[in-house]
C-alpha cells in the first residue's frame, strides 16, 4: 500500500513538473540566420558624397530622390542630438542580437514556417506608438524610443508610457509585433472572450520569451504588478458581481483592455491599479487552461475563447 501511495505521489510530482516546465523547451539546435543592419548609424554618418551608397543599401527608406532633403535631415541640430544620445546608449547591439536569436529560435520551435526577418535599427523622432514594426520580412526597431524611462527626451510622456522606454523592453515589443501578425483579427464581442483573446497573446509571450519576467512582459511597474497579483480575487469578483463577463459594451475596452494609466472600476482607489487589467486576468485564465489541459500551443490558438473559459477551471488566487 505504501509503495502504491509513493508511486502515485511520484506521478503527481512528475505531472506537476511537466506542467510547470511545458514552456522550457530546447531550442539550441534550431538555426537562425540573423541579419541586423544599423540604418541609424549608416544614415547619420552619411555625407553628400556617400549618401548615394546609403540609398542603395536601404532603398525602402528613400521614397524620393531629392538629396537635399536627406542632407538637411542629417545635419539638423535636433536630429543630430537624438542620434548622439542614441549612440551613447547603443554603441553596439550585441545584447539585442543574442535576444533576437533566442526569440526567433522559440518562434521557429512552435512555427516551423516562420522565416526570421531582416532587422533594421533606426530613429523615428520618438514615435512611441510605432516603436517596433514587423511586416514583409522586415523588423524595424526605433532605438530612440528606448533611451530609459527617465531620459529628458521623454519628459512630456505619461509615466505609464515612458516606463517601458527601456532597453529591457525592446525584445518584448519585438515579440509582440510578431504575435500581432500571427494572431487572427479579434472578432470577439463579449468581455470575457476579449480578455481570453488577449490572454492568448500573453501566453504566446510566455512561450516565446520564457526567460523574461512577467512584470516585463505585461509592462507594469513592480508596484502596480503587485497590486494586480494581490487583487486578483477582488478583480474577478467585481467582474462577476457586475455581470460584465458577457457584456458587449465597447466602453469596457477603454476601461480594462486598452493601454491606460489605470483601469477604471469607478472606485476610490482606481489610480492604484494598472491599465489593461482585463488583459492580465485573461492571461491568468489561459494559463489555467494550459495547466489543466493537455493542449499544444497551436491547439490553444485554434481553440475558441468560450471553450478555453469553460475548461480552464480558473480560480483567482486569494
Amino acid at each position: 500500500m505504501r509503495k502504491i501511495i509513493s508511486f502515485l505521489l511520484l506521478m503527481v510530482m512528475v505531472v506537476s513538473c511537466k506542467k510547470e516546465n511545458k514552456l522550457q523547451v530546447d531550442v539550441s539546435n534550431i538555426n537562425v540566420d540573423l541579419k541586423l543592419a544599423r540604418f541609424d548609424v549608416d544614415f547619420y554618418n552619411s555625407t553628400p558624397q556617400t549618401l548615394s551608397k546609403t540609398k542603395e543599401i536601404y532603398p525602402m527608406f528613400f521614397p524620393h530622390n531629392v538629396d537635399s532633403v536627406w542632407i538637411n535631415k542629417i545635419q539638423n541640430k535636433d536630429e543630430r542630438e537624438l542620434f548622439d544620445e542614441t549612440q551613447k546608449k547603443y554603441p553596439n547591439l550585441s545584447f539585442l542580437e543574442m535576444e533576437l536569436v533566442d526569440l526567433f529560435q522559440h518562434v521557429k520551435y512552435y512555427n516551423k514556417n516562420f522565416q526570421e526577418p531582416v532587422v533594421i535599427s533606426m530613429l523615428t523622432n520618438v514615435d512611441y506608438e510605432n516603436k517596433v514594426l514587423f511586416d514583409s520580412g522586415l523588423l524595424l526597431i526605433s532605438l530612440d524610443c528606448y533611451l530609459g524611462g527617465k531620459h529628458e527626451f521623454y519628459s512630456d510622456f505619461p509615466d505609464y508610457v515612458k516606463q517601458n522606454n527601456r532597453k529591457e523592453h525592446i525584445i518584448v515589443d519585438v515579440a509582440n509585433s510578431i504575435i500581432n501578425k500571427q494572431m487572427p483579427p479579434n472578432n470577439e464581442r463579449s468581455f470575457i472572450n476579449k480578455m481570453i483573446y488577449e490572454g492568448k497573446k500573453m501566453y504566446l509571450l510566455d512561450a516565446y520569451l520564457p526567460q523574461v519576467s512577467d512584470v516585463e512582459k505585461i509592462g507594469y511597474n513592480p508596484v502596480k504588478y503587485n497590486w494586480a497579483v494581490e487583487s486578483e480575487e477582488d478583480i474577478w469578483k467585481y467582474f462577476i458581481e457586475r455581470e460584465l463577463l458577457y457584456d458587449t459594451d465597447l466602453k469596457l475596452n477603454k476601461r480594462f483592455l486598452d493601454i491606460a494609466p489605470f483601469s477604471k472600476f469607478y472606485l476610490g482607489e482606481d489610480n492604484l491599479s494598472p491599465g489593461r487589467i482585463g488583459v492580465w486576468i485573461g492571461w491568468q485564465i489561459v494559463r489555467s487552461f494550459m495547466q489543466n489541459n493537455d493542449v499544444s500551443l497551436p491547439e490553444l490558438l485554434q481553440t475558441e475563447e468560450d471553450i478555453i473559459f469553460k475548461k480552464s477551471k480558473y480560480k483567482p488566487k486569494r
